[in-house]
């Protein structure tokens, strides 16, 4: 039998050439090159956010809240007005138990307008702990089947509350008209001190969230840790009404800086000590950075474990 020749096995069939080029371009790209190296390094021991990457999923983000802020009126019998009637309700019976009783002391204002104008921001702080503490669980479909930064479920979760407050504040304005209670000076500077709020809910709530997954008791200790909280802040009371040693421990609460700042600014009480503020400050940064360690270290554990 005739071997075909050498240039016969060469020679390539009509429109396959191009083709062949093709193969040998991948080839030529799969081939050994010794001046690339791909260096595989163990993950950061301290876990940082991808700015880039959260600043791409920011309308994923928003979904999230719109998604919330529906699931939470929907089917209600009352509906938004859920958020107005419920701290209105707790600032009737305080200001009976520990205005009309207890004759708390009120920074010389009204101790209905003392009352509201703490517990609007407490109350915003509550619902948003709670909700971060949840957000996993809740959307385990999410968590196990799809990828997304993990943390943008407990920070929509921690903005949706806003809008209560908003609603909420209507209520404010009525009995600072009623007292004749004028705006304070510093309004301007709430938006601030509700962010000091913000940033002490999501990093408690970024540390609990990422308990939760893997101990399902711990919402049966949120309700406790929130009642607790609730009175060693300056809701009912006014932090400069203490002791001045007690007043620094109780500075750590990033909670008391965020109110006495925030009832300071819309209904003009006696402004924060200037370091007990920033002892306030420093304790909400710490809360967050370690409820975000906490959180990324655990983060890639959570479709197993959930």
């Amino acid at each position: 039998m005739n071997r075909p020749s050498e240039s016969a096995v060469a020679e390539p069939k009509p429109g396959r050439s191009v083709g062949r080029r093709a193969v040998d371009r991948v080839g030529d790209a799969l081939a050994f090159r010794p001046d690339r190296v791909t260096v595989i390094r163990p993950p950061a021991r301290l876990p940082r956010l991808d700015l880039r990457e959260l600043w791409h999923y920011r309308e994923l983000l928003g979904r999230f809240v719109w998604r919330d802020v529906k699931v939470r009126y929907k089917q209600t019998f009352i509906g938004v007005a859920w958020a107005i009637l419920q701290p209105f309700l707790t600032m009737v019976v305080f200001t009976l138990v520990f205005g009309k009783f207890a004759k708390f002391p009120n920074q010389g204002q009204q101790y209905p307008v003392f009352l509201y104008s703490g517990l609007l921001l407490w109350s915003y702080f509550s619902s948003a702990l709670t909700g971060t503490s949840m957000s996993l669980v809740s959307n385990v479909p999410l968590v196990t089947k799809v990828y997304f930064p993990r943390v943008l479920l407990p920070a929509s979760a921690a903005l949706v509350p806003i809008v209560d407050l908003l609603m909420a504040s209507t209520v404010l304005v009525g009995l600072m008209g009623y007292y004749h209670t004028p705006l304070g000076h510093r309004a301007y500077l709430a938006p601030a001190f509700l962010l000091l709020a913000i940033a002490t809910a999501l990093g408690t709530g970024l540390f609990l969230s990422a308990l939760n997954v893997r101990y399902r008791d711990v919402p049966y200790v949120i309700p406790f840790i929130v009642q607790t909280w609730l009175y060693v802040s300056s809701v009912v009371y006014p932090i400069a009404a203490l002791p001045l040693k007690w007043q620094w421990v109780l500075a750590t609460n990033p909670m008391n800086g965020a109110i006495t700042g925030f009832r300071w600014a819309l209904v003009g009480t006696p402004p924060p000590d200037t370091g007990q503020f920033l002892v306030s400050v420093g304790s909400a940064i710490l809360i967050f950075l370690l409820g975000l360690v906490f959180f990324r270290r655990s983060e890639p554990k959570f479709a197993d474990t959930i």
